[in-house]
């Protein structure tokens, strides 16, 4: 068990009730035309490439990170959302449906939390040159549990291979935004 943040496939994003997120997306798209803009329709996340990773690791650094480089506000848009959509949004949107994990749905937009993450990538001197884009479900977290991060950071010291565990979650909210903009799908934990 676990909780995993994955990528949300269209036919998903349709479904309303527990076997899908129709009912995130009814409300989304009621939010967005009350502010004048389109409904909101996904992409198709490739296959077998969807994104999914266990968010298994400890988070306690990795607060400690947030706390440290972020404002109180965008600490909560990065660390409390239920979904994160491909578009930007001025403020993180509380929609009144219930979720897996909490009796209301917090939607941001990735490109806020892609600039969040690229802070507090910069400040673990994170070397996204050599962690890997996502190319299938837990290559990211494979990375950095199986060995290639250590082996890198011989190669490559700096702050974020002082914790491993950190470094994962800098990278993991940094590749799911870009992961969300390349492919226009919203990201959700389940």
């Amino acid at each position: 068990m676990g909780i995993y943040l994955v990528s949300v496939d269209p036919e998903d994003w349709s479904v309303p009730g527990e076997d899908g997120y129709g009912d995130v997306a009814a409300a989304l798209d009621e939010r967005l035309t009350q502010r004048g803009l389109p409904p909101y329709r996904p992409g198709r996340p490739p296959e077998p490439g969807r994104f999914a990773e266990k968010t298994s690791p400890p988070m306690d650094g990795f607060d400690t990170l947030c706390r440290a480089h972020l404002t109180p506000g965008e600490r909560h848009a990065l660390l409390s959302w239920s979904f994160l959509v491909p578009f930007a949004l001025e403020e993180p949107l509380l929609l009144p449906v219930e979720n897996a994990y909490d009796t209301e749905t917090l939607v941001v937009g990735a490109p806020g939390v892609l600039a969040l993450a690229e802070r507090l990538a910069a400040a673990l001197q994170l070397p996204l040159d050599l962690i890997p884009e996502p190319s299938g479900p837990y290559g990211l977290g494979a990375w950095f549990q199986d060995g290639d991060a250590r082996k890198r950071a011989a190669t490559r010291p700096g702050p974020w291979a002082d914790d491993p565990d950190t470094a994962f979650f800098a990278a993991l909210y940094l590749r799911a935004a870009q992961y969300a903009l390349r492919h226009h799908c919203p990201m959700t934990y389940s």
